[in-house]
């Protein structure tokens, strides 16, 4: 017995692929509502993790200004008491922050970094401080020639003026570099609305012009 094997004009005419454009239709409409539900558990996932992280670095720079105000109004009372944290204010871009020790990941989601192995702000040499792009030095690429930088620590008032700023790579050390005067050098990444890990690094550099006794500031104005 033989079987003949149906034309081309038959499987055509027969409704074949009708039926298969059916099937992938409701096989593509099928996955779409599988997928849907995990990518909107996703989204809420990662918007719950910014979120914490987030409220997780006001509490801690709320804790830190008001633990500098303590500090501030010690040292009014005993002068021989010793502040151990700095404020970091920059008038042009609003920014007003306490900074923390360390340039590690945990460090710089709670406030901008002080280097360790650098000097303290304020002291002679060159003293680098770190933030996160997206968060406190969002701003710092608004900084030009002139502009004012302002760091209070030990009951003194620094006063700093942008004297440039450059693109380097991550792994160029010069801008680490020793100097002799007071220099304050201000690093984040660039560029600074970069989708991913961004490929530079911006740095800012500034100059000590002028040394002031600290003038009491409510610690309720950081912004950051």
């Amino acid at each position: 017995m033989s079987f003949d094997l149906p034309s081309w004009r038959e499987i055509r005419h027969s409704g074949f692929f009708e039926r298969e454009r059916v099937r992938k239709f409701l096989s593509r409409q099928h996955l779409r509502q599988a997928i849907s539900p995990l990518l909107v558990m996703l989204g809420l996932v990662l918007l719950g993790y910014v979120g914490t992280q987030y409220g997780e670095m006001c509490l801690e720079q709320r804790r830190l200004a008001q633990e500098w105000r303590r500090q501030q109004d010690a040292r009014a009372v005993g002068p021989h008491s010793v502040a151990t944290l700095t404020r970091l204010s920059v008038p042009k871009i609003d920014l007003d922050s306490v900074v923390v020790e360390g340039t590690n990941h945990k460090a710089l989601l709670l406030g901008p970094g002080h280097m360790r192995n650098t000097p303290a702000p304020g002291e002679l040499g060159n003293s680098v401080i770190t933030g996160h792009r997206d968060t406190f030095f969002r701003h710092i690429h608004e900084l030009e020639k002139g502009d004012t930088v302002l760091i209070e620590r030990d009951g003194k008032t620094f006063k700093y003026e942008v004297i440039g700023k450059k693109t380097v790579e991550p792994d160029d050390l010069s801008v680490l570099r020793p100097v002799t005067a007071s220099q304050l050098t201000l690093i984040t990444c660039y560029p600074t609305y970069y989708i991913g890990s961004a490929p530079k690094r911006l740095v800012v550099f500034s100059k000590l012009i002028g040394e002031d006794e600290a003038q009491a500031q409510s610690s309720a104005g950081m912004h950051y």
